[in-house]
């Protein structure tokens, strides 16, 4: 892969960081990209190690799991709020990435985490696959 397929990778990824909550699918994604969808997506894979669809959730749980802590919102709401369009494949997601339902993340307690910065926090709490998660020997957050 070449230094100019990586510079337009990293600022599509940083779009999806960005607006994560915006309706982006793949052939959005790789005109952004001044690629092909199915280019895109394989270089964004070798170069990220996730596909853009998994990357893209995995932005929406993490700040999923930021509303849920704070609990002001319904689950539905927080599903919406993050870009997602179903409530069951967003709860899906959720209870794979998290390793518990959106409901039961809500309702427990979140006040060991009140006292941590928000970028240490963010490292910690940050979804992953559970089969990852458990590889890596890290608590499922």
């Amino acid at each position: 892969m070449n230094r100019d397929d990586l510079v337009r990778l990293r600022k599509v990824r940083d779009l999806m960081d960005r607006d994560y909550a915006s309706p982006l699918d793949v052939p959005a994604l790789a005109q952004a990209a001044l690629m092909s969808p199915g280019h895109f997506s394989r270089s964004f894979r070798a170069a990220y190690g996730e596909t853009p669809y998994s990357y893209l959730m995995t932005r929406r749980i993490e700040r999923a799991k930021a509303l849920l802590r704070n609990g002001d919102l319904s689950v539905t709401d927080v599903c919406f709020a993050v870009g997602c369009t179903s409530l069951g494949s967003f709860s899906t997601r959720f209870t794979e990435l998290v390793g518990e339902s959106p409901s039961a993340y809500r309702a427990r307690s979140h006040d060991e985490a009140a006292a941590i910065p928000a970028c240490i926090a963010k490292i910690h709490t940050r979804p992953v696959r559970n089969g990852e998660a458990n590889a890596a020997g890290r608590p499922l957050a």
